[in-house]
């Protein structure tokens, strides 16, 4: 890597802080003070509350979109202070910092399955951290500054241990149905759009005849918001591929009442 390439080295940041309580500013400013030069991205600090899912989900989708050598910080951690072990890895082209808790597991996976290198280390060197380590808040003392000594050029090997054990989350996956897909509530965004774990690749060409979510029966299925009327339930393909169900300029979620888990049904006739 040039030296021009680690000063542009940009670290995206996902937590579930919020923003109130300025720790995001707070990791922000730890990182600044490692490497000026660093660019920060908020993916998202509204992740709820120790929902270790959403972030992986919310890490999958993002980091792909970003550049060779990338590092992401993911601070969910509802096991701060206990063993469970802060990490780095090299997962492809990028780089992530946080907590051993399957975070890194869906963008693991999508490594792997693209035949990309892979590498992970216990963060064991406390010469890469704060002099003074808090057993509450890691983001601030071990994750910010490992991140900020990646972006500055440290090697991935000189921050700790090697390891080939991390901690690997299973993800619901769609199962065939009588007539068609099963699948589940995987996420709801801002705006109330439901997010399914059955995707574009399931279905292939093939277009759904009925959508079922919470015993709702959606048979409009288009290609994107504006091909119906405000108010109007429909079924659609998400951004990342993932089958979604929304109301136009409104809340599905609201309507339907729907929460993560929920199962769907997609018919094909």
């Amino acid at each position: 890597m040039t030296s021009k390439e680690m000063l542009l080295r940009t670290i995206s940041l996902i937590t579930d802080f919020g923003l109130k309580d300025g720790n995001v500013g707070l990791m922000k400013g730890v990182i600044w003070a490692i490497s000026p030069e660093a660019r920060i991205a908020d993916l998202s600090h509204n992740i709820g509350p120790q929902n270790i899912c959403e972030a992986a989900l919310v890490l999958f989708r993002s980091a792909p979109y970003f550049s060779k050598g990338s590092i992401h910080v993911v601070v969910v951690d509802p096991g701060v202070g206990t063993e469970r072990r802060p990490i780095a890895a090299q997962l492809g082209p990028q780089y992530f910092v946080g907590p051993d808790n399957g975070v890194i597991s869906m963008l693991w996976e999508w490594a792997e399955g693209q035949g990309l290198p892979t590498r992970f280390v216990h963060l064991n060197n406390p010469h890469y951290w704060l002099k003074d380590v808090s057993s509450v808040f890691h983001g601030r003392d071990i994750f910010a500054p490992v991140a900020g000594h990646l972006a500055a050029g440290v090697p991935l090997g000189d921050l700790g241990s090697p390891i080939d054990d991390p901690q690997r989350l299973s993800f619901p996956q769609p199962q065939p149905g009588q007539h068609g897909w099963l699948g589940e509530v995987i996420h709801i965004d801002h705006f109330g759009n439901i997010s399914s774990s059955v995707r574009r690749e399931h279905l292939g060409n093939r277009i759904p005849s009925v959508v079922t979510l919470c015993d709702v029966e959606i048979h409009d299925f288009v290609n994107t918001f504006g091909d119906r009327e405000v108010g109007t339930l429909v079924a659609l393909y998400g951004s990342t591929g993932s089958l979604i169900v929304s109301v136009v300029n409104g809340s599905a979620a609201k309507r339907l009442g729907a929460q993560i888990g929920d199962p769907i049904e997609i018919i094909i006739l």
